[in-house]
């Protein structure tokens, strides 16, 4: 049995539409979001359902990493509790000026707002939860 761990890149709208189709009701623990503002590298440590695999509700983990992130915003999320888990809804951007803006949106009104200056996203599983 081979295990099909998927990485999807993104660069375009599309291709963030598919990240967040895929990703839609992934799980994510505060103490598993990482920014890298020296890499300007933003990082998500996600459990979600594996989605693309219409008859399979495998769980995996999943890590998903954005790239060329200048600034980030977060609203509505307690960092100062690593444990608390929030359930991501969904990925959109807007194109302000030069820039563009990620949005990852979360249950309960939480939402993190990426600064970048071009779509450079990476959704790539690591390994599945038995």
């Amino acid at each position: 049995m081979s295990k099909y761990l998927a990485k999807i890149i993104a660069t375009d709208q599309e291709g963030l539409q598919v990240i967040s189709a895929c990703t839609s009701g992934a799980k994510v623990k505060v103490s598993d979001i990482k920014y890298l503002a020296s890499n300007k590298v933003f990082l998500l440590s996600i459990e979600r359902i594996k989605v693309e695999n219409e008859n399979e509700d495998k769980k995996v983990n999943s890590i998903c990493r954005f790239d060329f992130v200048d600034k980030v915003r977060s609203k509505n999320i307690d960092q100062s509790n690593e444990e608390l888990t929030l359930e991501l809804i969904g990925i959109d951007y807007l194109k302000n000026n030069n820039d563009y803006e990620i949005n990852l949106i979360f249950s309960n009104n939480a939402h993190i707002a990426l600064t970048t200056e071009t779509i450079e996203a990476r959704l790539e599983d690591q390994s599945e939860i038995e």
